[in-house]
């Protein structure tokens, strides 16, 4: 056979391929039904903080804490602004230093600030040291500083760290007096100072009269001056005990705040928008608008939780006390800093951490030979430390220098410890504080729904919540 008759057989063979002989797969899915799925969501998170508060409802729409009366001024945490490499304190931040809260003097606080030097110390650099005259305020504007004093046997031991935002020495506004520091503060990093000398003090002091009438007053009128308190600053109730015969009992009562602080429910929404002719005719076999509102409603529940963790009002990470707030010891969170943060509250129930933060402490674990528990949660393998769940929150931000921060808490009414609140039995409602109210439909024939979320979080006593902060969560070579 020749080259050209090969080439033409082949050729025929060929078209006779190419001739369908039964019908193709293509055209027959035109009549088929095709499997579907629902419409499927990447976003959706475990949502473990949702899951795990407690929620009470709250028909007035506000949920106010009463609590014991408490005389302790705890030190707040101060903000800064920079400019380059110069940092300053915004002076209205002053009034959160012990004997200047409550103060609201624009014009003393702004002389007050500009009294403020920056000073840079390197690691290992003492800033303070024991037994030295107490005679400065300081405000840590960036770094870590440790607070070093004797332990147990005589040997130096760390006894607490000041972090971004923390004072010391707000004492001093009061006149030393002699005063000596009972503790050394030394550097653990870089740290970048804000300090205001007694003697500035007293000279912005001549100038206002109300500034010295102000510190003055919560001087006399703090904890440690004229009040018996329990441990937790508490008006202390007078007791009796071990006392035989006809003993002269002492009167007690439990005083309350006068001024309890209110949560404010708080508000998610979003207008879902249908065209009709999609919910009249593609309804089949699943119904567009109801897929439309499951995937909105998964949305603002991962709202919902974002703003628990980071809202400036009711979030956890913004009310957290700050006597309940500890820096790591290194960096990266140890085994160390988990024992502390956990031993801060009587009953901690739950740690949240965001998962790099969890794959962090994994590897500490591991460098030290040390293996993760695991409890169930709802049927969920979680892993654990000292039997309390490290349960994932993405929710919790990591800061672009590769830190987070781990939450602790205690929860439920019963065990005065976090809950969250919302209101049931709201009108057109779809979930516990969630109803779709429907808006009408328009001049381009969409119809609205209104999809409202009602929520908020209540601390009931400062312990029921904690934060580990400075969390590393960088890959360390």
């Amino acid at each position: 056979m020749s080259v050209d008759t090969a080439a033409a057989a082949a050729a025929a063979g060929a078209e006779a391929h190419r001739i369908q002989l039964s019908l193709s797969t293509a055209a027959a899915r035109n009549l088929a039904t095709t499997t579907k799925s629902e419409p499927q969501m990447q976003g959706i998170s475990s949502r473990w903080l949702l899951r795990k508060l407690p929620w009470v409802h709250t028909p007035g729409g506000a949920y106010r804490v009463n609590r014991r009366l408490s005389y302790v001024v705890g030190d707040g945490r101060v903000t800064f602004v920079k400019s380059g490499s110069r940092v300053q304190v915004i002076p209205a931040e002053l009034a959160e230093l012990p004997l200047l809260r409550g103060f609201d003097d624009p014009t003393a606080l702004g002389a007050l600030a500009e009294r403020f030097v920056q000073q840079e110390f390197e690691p290992g650099q003492v800033i303070v040291e024991a037994g030295r005259p107490a005679d400065h305020v300081y405000l840590v504007a960036h770094g870590k500083i440790e607070k070093i004093g004797p332990g147990p046997y005589g040997e130096e031991a760390v006894l607490g760290r000041y972090g971004d935002g923390d004072t010391f020495g707000g004492h001093a506004l009061a006149g030393s007096n002699g005063t000596t520091w009972d503790f050394t503060a030394r550097a653990a990093t870089a740290v970048t100072l804000l300090t205001l000398p007694e003697s500035a003090y007293q000279a912005v002091a001549e100038q206002y009269e109300g500034l010295r009438t102000h510190v003055s007053r919560t001087r006399d009128t703090s904890g440690q001056n004229g009040h018996k308190t329990n441990k937790a600053g508490e008006k202390a109730i007078e007791l009796s005990a071990g006392h035989v015969g006809e003993a002269m009992l002492p009167g007690a009562f439990a005083d309350y705040e006068l001024t309890p602080r209110e949560y404010e429910l708080s508000v998610a929404q979003t207008v879902l928008k249908v065209h009709t002719r999609v919910a009249d005719l593609y309804n089949q076999p699943m119904n567009q608008t109801e897929q439309q509102l499951r995937l909105t409603i998964q949305e603002l529940r991962e709202l919902q939780e974002y703003e628990l963790v980071n809202n400036a009002e009711f979030g956890l990470l913004h009310n957290a006390d700050y006597d309940q707030r500890i820096q790591t010891h290194s960096g990266p969170p140890t085994p160390d800093d988990l024992d502390d943060l956990i031993s801060m509250r009587r009953g901690t129930q739950y740690l949240f951490a965001h998962p790099k933060a969890i794959a962090a402490f994994g590897k500490e674990c591991n460098k030290r030979g040390l293996t993760l528990g695991h409890v169930d949660v709802d049927g969920h393998h979680i892993p654990a430390w000292r039997g309390v769940p490290i349960l994932p929150c993405g929710k919790i931000p990591i800061s672009e220098a590769h830190s987070s921060s781990i939450i602790a808490v205690r929860t439920g009414e019963d065990n005065e410890g976090l809950i969250g609140l919302y209101q049931t039995g709201l009108p057109d409602e779809v979930e516990p504080g969630l109803n779709v109210r429907f808006m009408g439909i328009d001049e381009r024939a969409i119809i609205s729904y209104l999809v409202t979320a009602y929520y908020s979080a209540a601390i009931l006593v400062p312990d029921a919540v904690g934060v580990l902060e400075n969390v590393e969560v960088r890959p360390r070579a």
